[in-house]
Order: C-alpha cells, then structure tokens, then sequence
C-alpha cells in the first residue's frame, strides 16, 4: 500500500491505475467469473496496450492474488472491528458482520469462498490472513457456552495445523468449525439464489441457525 504523504508523483500513478485495474476486474468477474478475468480486455477498456497493463500486474493470477488479498484482508477486519465491538468477543455479532460484508458485495464472497479458480494458487500469506479471521472466531468460542466432546474432538487434537497457534481446546476448535461450516453454507445458498422464490425470509433462516448454534 502507498503512503500518499510520502509517494512520490510516480507512486501515486501507479496505485491510482493498479486501483483502476482492480474496480474493472471486479466489473468482469461480476458480468463472467474470475476464471475468465482477462489483462487484455481490461487493457482495452483503460485505452492501453496489453503489453503496458503488464507493468502494473505481472499476469492474471497476480491480480487475482491482489483481489483475493483484499477480500480476506477486508474480512479478517470486519470482523476483528466487530470483535472489538463488546466487552469480549461474541459469536453472534461476528455471524451478522460476515453476513453483512458478504450480501454487501456477493462476488467478493464468491472470489474467496466459491468454487477454486481453475489453475490458480494462492500464496503462502493467503493463508495466513484465511488464520487471523478464524483465529477471531475462535477468540468468540473460547467466550462463549462450551460445546459436548464428541469423537471429532480426538480427531481435531491432532489434526489442528489450522489453529496450531491457539491455545483453544479441541472442543473449542469444534465449536469454531461448526460456526464456520453452516453460516457459509447458509450465505452460499442465499447469494447464489436458491431459496429464491421457496416463500421464506433467508435473513430469519439465519437468525434461527444462528440461535441453534448458540445454543450448542
């Protein structure tokens, strides 16, 4: 990120077309899906060459990198906004923030929570701000009621490379899962469109799993 205080002229026209660059992915990703992001399209539509667009994105998958980079880094600080919010972190109020930021700009969601885009990896920090956002959660569930143990419980004790750094028990990290799974299940369904037009209210679905998760 450029420090405007400090960028130098060249600086500034840079970020300012790396920005454009991004706001006219989004406009494609939206009309065609990411997997038929394109530099060229995007270069015609800017008035620039293909060859001059790639000095600002090094090819598709760096700007796809940047997108998803923003999305999660947008996410893990909604929610640790929302976190900090009350007196300790809540769970509830965690579920409406990612249901807000999620109805708020659906292909965002998608970009990181829908279907791989073929041929794409993301990098190492990808993963380490996919950590801070449930590192959040699990901060929630720590504070929150207990869950029952369960055989998953033992299975998660040794398979926890996920949460390695948190000190929450195996049940805690169940807990946390279980949040994760059915609330992204749920905004999945709903911006997808399939409870459209089945008569029922999708915000009230959410409200009433939620109640069910929060009661253990």
């Amino acid at each position: 990120m450029v420090n405007e205080e400090k960028a130098t002229p060249r600086e500034r026209y840079r970020a300012q077309v790396r920005a454009e660059v991004k706001a006219h992915a989004w406009e494609q990703i939206a009309t065609a899906g990411a997997s038929a992001l394109s530099l060229n399209a995007i270069a015609k539509k800017m008035g620039m060459s293909g060859p001059a667009l790639y000095r600002y994105f090094a090819s598709r998958d760096d700007l796809i990198t940047e997108l998803v980079r923003d999305a999660y880094r947008s996410l893990a600080d909604t929610l640790r906004a929302a976190a900090a919010s009350g007196p300790a972190p809540d769970p509830a109020v965690l579920a409406h923030a990612l249901r807000e930021w999620a109805l708020a700009d659906p292909q965002r969601y998608f970009l990181v929570y829908g279907t791989p885009v073929p041929g794409y990896h993301a990098p190492d920090d990808i993963t380490g701000i996919a950590r801070e956002i449930m590192e959040t959660l699990l901060d929630a569930c720590v504070t929150s009621a207990p869950a029952p143990t369960t055989p998953f419980d033992k299975h998660l004790a040794s398979h926890r490379q996920w949460a390695a750094d948190h000190p929450a028990p195996p049940r805690i990290l169940h807990r946390a899962l279980t949040f994760w799974t059915r609330l992204h299940g749920l905004l999945s369904l709903e911006l997808a469109g399939h409870f459209t037009g089945m008569g029922f209210d999708a915000g009230l679905l959410f409200e009433a799993e939620l109640d069910e998760l929060l009661r253990g």
